[in-house]
């Protein structure tokens, strides 16, 4: 789960990271009067669970009333990757000279949390990995040690070399840390951190993510949830027992179990087709789950071609074949369907399905490779 800039720094302040004075504006009357309240010059910058605002042009500093007034006509209700803009924050115009770049996620090589430095802040730090990776500082941190004050220094000396910033550092990783595993964050991180002209660390943006298996444990934090429309279908299909992940792709799987879906998407990749999504219908025997699969696929303008994929172990494919024809009974469906069942009851299934004038196949290789001729006909 992410959260937006303002939401990432409400958590630094009550964790005593020092961040600018900032007013979160929906209107641009709203960014006037913040301008206002703040003093100019002041930086208006799109609120969108998203990066890359600034090249965007969603990040503008404005330095006299029109300005702020401009800057807000202009950034809301823009589209920054698919997200409209509805909120800005409006934060005090800070004079700095350096920035630097601060992260903690999770490293799955040392299997610990690791903390990434770089003095090119300011930038994705995507962008300096790819241009100049020596650029980029990386200390794991021991589960058993954690942030020791000793181990934080060793970072802030690593990073600058003026002993006031070293202990404004050593003092900032440490509460970083923290705020990382009070919150079970998978990612905290500050970019840029600057050291203003008065030789202070103040961090510039925010942006934090969380573990969403953790979140019942942060309901404060899950209240800040602002789930997009497929995210919304995740959690609708999670409601209704099923796993969904939607992709970019046109061939609608359903499958029952995360590693044959898993498989089911390699084969279509194989034979150079593409998925749409995700979607395990688990091993239970529900036909409600097969009419819930359905009505998930069909949601979904991208997908072409449906392609079913059950191994019965658990899962009955008689089960999965009535439900299947009363999904088609209750809702008009206008798009091809491929249908392979094995496994327990197969032939009970088939029957259905083959009553029911549905084509079905024999191997998931074919299932794959007929999918993608069905989809090259439509298109």
């Amino acid at each position: 789960m992410k959260i937006h800039e303002y939401q990432a720094k409400e958590i630094f302040s009550r964790y005593s990271i020092p961040v600018t004075k900032e007013i979160v504006c929906y209107s641009t009357d709203e960014v006037c009067a913040a301008a206002e309240k703040l003093g100019l010059p002041v930086v208006v910058k799109a609120q969108v669970l998203a990066g890359g605002r600034g090249k965007a042009g969603g990040v503008k500093l404005a330095r006299t009333m029109d300005a702020a007034r401009e800057a807000a006509d202009q950034i809301l209700g823009m589209d920054i990757k698919g997200y409209t803009v509805e909120k800005v924050l409006v934060a005090e115009g800070v004079k700095f000279n350096s920035e630097f770049y601060v992260g903690l996620t999770i490293d799955r090589n040392t299997k610990s949390v690791i903390l990434m430095a770089s003095a090119e802040g300011g930038v994705e730090i995507e962008e300096v990995a790819k241009d100049n990776p020596e650029a980029i500082l990386k200390f794991p941190i021991d589960p058993d040690l954690g942030m020791s004050p000793f181990f934080a220094r060793k970072i802030a000396f690593a990073l600058f070399s003026d002993f006031s910033l070293v202990k404004q550092g050593a003092d900032l990783f440490q509460k970083l840390y923290k705020i990382f595993l009070d919150t079970d964050a998978s990612l905290v991180e500050i970019n840029p951190l600057v050291v203003t002209d008065e030789g202070k660390l103040l961090a510039l943006d925010g942006k934090m993510n969380f573990d969403d298996n953790a979140l019942d444990r942060h309901p404060d934090i899950e209240a800040l949830n602002e789930p997009t429309e497929d995210e919304k279908k995740e959690l609708e299909a999670k409601d209704s027992g099923l796993t969904y992940i939607r992709l970019e792709g046109n061939i609608g799987c359903m499958v029952n179990g995360a590693g044959l879906a898993m498989a089911s998407m390699d084969v279509i990749k194989h034979y150079g087709g593409n998925p749409a999504n995700f979607l395990d219908i688990g091993g239970s025997s529900s036909p409600q789950k097969v009419i819930d699969a359905m009505n998930l696929l069909l949601s979904d303008k991208n997908v072409k071609v449906i392609m079913i994929n059950i191994f019965g172990g658990i899962t009955r494919c008689d089960d999965v074949a009535h439900g299947l024809v009363s999904a088609l009974d209750q809702m008009k469906v206008d798009i091809p369907i491929v249908i392979r069942l094995s496994g327990t009851n197969a032939e009970e299934g088939l029957k259905i399905i083959s009553d029911y004038n549905l084509p079905t196949v024999k191997s998931l290789s074919e299932a794959a490779q007929e999918a993608i001729r069905l989809v090259n006909q439509v298109n």
